[in-house]
């Protein structure tokens, strides 16, 4: 049986989840800032055609935003994540199997569901509009690579109502796809293809296996393959553990007080042990990161400092001891800093954790059941309901967002108001 991939891609996500609770915003530009409201991260269409780019800093396109009423936010990732598990959960009842590929993006494998992929695929994108409010636009294609081309392609022209089948256009729609556009080619061997002539996605389809394998490596000469509509890259409908969790952010104002500095760094510790229990791993190193705000010589200073557990361990009061022992060491009084980060690394198997015979483990029976309640109990009733004191109560530090909208999903004080007139 042939192969059936469908990429399902989420139109302008951060600007849609903003449309949901604000239907108002339909047909208006609307963009979302960064962390610390910094610069451009997520454009609506209509932003897009007012000229503002992706990355621009906030402070230059002051004028434009204004004269042309855009409607700007501060990024509001709990609902945007919540959103996407949602679109997720209804893509789920599609197909039989599944990858989520990023918070907007999802392969499903089509094969033998559907006689028509396309009407089945309109079927997926009413439905996730009407279940969730977030337009989609879907590729179908024999590989997860045309899949991906396919999809771009469903944004692009107007008359495929959101759904694009390249196996029906395949020649044409290669023609027109630069090879820095195609999925797995990175910016170095875009250039190298250039140089050699190779322009466009049909081009390097119809480049010669041995070349390709010599300059591409294997990974190239997949890349071609499933251009020629070879499936080569299956679906990975797991996740696999991360081998370093890293939490960071950049203050909202500068900060010089060890005691905030300590409050970040626990913050940023929590959260990275509950990404930790998560996957059900334990670490056996942390190591605590500080950056300064630029002084004379033009340029931040970053200190780091690491240490080893004696003993793999996911539970956060100790991790966060740990934390601010090693923030101790780094931090001198006098300049400003603007940013505080956490990695845990070293991450092994929960169950797995080797013993040290000197020193007893971090993680007791009553520590595990205690994290076991924290986490559901934050996942019950939404992140931060409980949280631990050492990570401070006014959190002065946080990042600026100004113009963050409510957390419609997740926070009960927040849930939308619905009246009957």
């Amino acid at each position: 049986m042939d192969r059936i991939f469908a990429l399902v891609d989420c139109n302008n996500f951060y600007a849609s989840c903003e449309r949901v609770f604000s239907p108002g915003l339909e047909g208006k530009p609307v963009v979302v800032l960064s962390n610390n409201d910094g610069c451009i991260i997520a454009r609506s269409n209509e932003a897009k055609a007012l000229g503002l780019r992706m990355g621009e800093p906030l402070f230059r396109c002051g004028k434009l935003l204004a004269g042309h009423r855009v409607q700007v936010f501060s990024s509001n990732y709990g609902l945007y994540g919540d959103m996407s598990r949602r679109v997720m959960d209804t893509l789920a009842c599609f197909a039989p199997e599944m990858e989520v590929y990023s918070i907007d993006e999802a392969f499903l494998d089509l094969s033998g569901v559907a006689e028509s992929p396309a009407a089945y695929a309109g079927a997926i994108r009413a439905t996730v509009k009407r279940w969730v409010g977030i337009p989609v636009s879907i590729g179908i294609a024999p590989t997860k690579t045309l899949a991906k081309a396919a999809a771009g392609e469903a944004k692009k022209v107007p008359s495929s109502e959101g759904v694009f089948d390249l196996t029906e256009h395949a020649e044409k729609t290669l023609a027109g796809i630069e090879v820095a556009d195609i999925w797995g080619v990175g910016r170095q061997y875009a250039r190298l293809l250039r140089r050699h002539g190779i322009l466009t996605a049909l081009d390097l389809r119809n480049a010669p296996d041995d070349w390709v394998k010599k300059h591409l490596t294997i990974g190239g000469l997949r890349t071609v393959l499933e251009l020629r509509g070879i499936s080569c890259i299956p679906l990975d409908e797991g996740e696999p553990p991360r081998k370093a969790i890293m939490c960071s952010r950049s203050f909202g104002r500068k900060v010089y007080a060890l005691d905030e500095l300590q409050e970040a760094a626990a913050a940023y510790t929590a959260r990275a042990a509950e990404k930790l229990r998560g996957q059900g791993s334990a670490a056996s190193s942390i190591q605590v990161l500080l950056i300064e705000f630029p002084f004379n010589d033009g340029y931040p200073r970053s200190h780091m400092c690491s240490t080893e557990l004696p003993v793999a361990s996911a539970n956060t009061p100790d991790l966060i001891r740990c934390a601010k022992a090693l923030l101790m060491q780094i931090y001198h009084k006098g300049p400003a800093y603007r940013k505080v980060g956490v990695m845990l690394s070293g991450i092994v198997p929960r169950g797995r954790v080797q013993m040290n015979l000197f020193h007893e483990s971090l993680e007791g029976e009553k520590e595990l059941r205690l994290m076991e309640t924290v986490d559901t109990i934050n996942q019950r009733w939404g992140k931060g309901t409980l949280t631990f004191a050492a990570s401070g109560f006014s959190r002065a530090w946080q990042m600026r967002q100004a113009r963050k909208s409510p957390l419609f999903t997740t926070s009960w004080a927040d849930l939308p108001i619905v009246k009957a007139l």
